[in-house]
């Protein structure tokens, strides 16, 4: 008897090892796939700009009413690129507070070029990582959102 019951102490032992290790592993497949596909979405431009309006409670403008040259580097947003500026693709940290309040690196800013202005001049596309897309001729004085 004594034996026995040393045998199914045995056997619940290397069952319960056997389902802690099966639950480990699971665990470990999650956090990677996670982290994969946070990873993902952080590496690239993210969505076309386009690809969803949220609602800011700005003021909203069609992107066909705002000067051409937004149209254009709405295009190079859309696919990424080239920019003709370093800083296009950088985070834009919304300092100013004056967008929605959203985590570091949400936000992405862009030139739009000043026709006869000799540096990157006051105008840019804000875009966030959802697709949401602002536009300031002040250099970040105001904001309207772009529907497109």
């Amino acid at each position: 008897m004594l034996v026995a019951a040393i045998g199914n102490v045995a056997v619940v032992t290397r069952r319960y090892r056997l389902m802690a290790g099966l639950a480990l592993l699971v665990v470990a497949v999650l956090a990677v796939a996670g982290f994969c596909a946070r990873k993902s979405t952080q590496d690239g431009v993210g969505p076309p700009a386009g690809a969803a309006t949220p609602v800011s409670g700005l003021p909203t403008v069609m992107a066909g009413d705002l000067p051409k040259e937004v149209a254009a580097t709405l295009v190079l947003i859309d696919k990424g690129g080239p920019f003709p500026y370093d800083k296009d693709g950088s985070t834009f940290a919304n300092q100013e507070r004056l967008l929605p309040q959203r985590e570091r690196g949400y936000y992405k800013e862009y030139t739009v070029p000043t026709p006869g202005s000799r540096d990157r001049g006051a105008r840019r596309l804000v875009v966030g990582s959802k697709g949401d897309v602002y536009y300031t001729a002040d250099h970040y004085e105001s904001f309207r959102q772009v529907l497109r």
